[in-house]
């Protein structure tokens, strides 16, 4: 399931995926807010805390989310991903040569600091947000 989080700063998508993730997870909650801060921000931040295993994405979804991705290939300016499985964040990390804009991993425990640098907008440190 996906949720969203809220709290974040404007320029910025959340989501927390728990338990089983579908299609219609994605189509229902996920491609909304993003296609909506594309086109309000044209550029997409994009916060995701992952609290499931990836084995619990359906074809369905992972399909949906890739296609998302290219739709969007020239819109990504951030993406985060929170998540203790160690594959997830090595991915997210190589990810950023695969896409414009950055991308990081984070483990579960680095939440605040992953949110920190998601919502730190471009030449802004997180310092001068203070």
């Amino acid at each position: 399931m996906l949720q969203f989080i809220n709290d974040l700063a404007p320029h910025v998508v959340g989501i927390h995926a728990v338990g089983d993730v579908t299609k219609e997870d994605i189509e229902n909650v996920l491609l909304p807010r993003i296609n909506d801060l594309a086109a309000r921000q044209g550029e997409i931040n994009y916060l995701l805390v992952l609290e499931t295993d990836v084995q619990n994405w359906t074809a369905g979804a992972w399909w949906d989310d890739i296609k998302m991705g290219f739709k969007n290939f020239t819109k990504w300016n951030k993406i985060a991903v929170v998540s203790d499985q160690k594959g997830v964040q090595w991915f997210t990390d190589a990810f950023r040569f695969f896409v414009p804009g950055k991308s990081k991993g984070y483990a579960l425990e680095q939440l605040d600091e992953a949110i920190k640098w998601i919502s730190s907008k471009d030449g802004e440190t997180t310092e001068s947000k203070q």
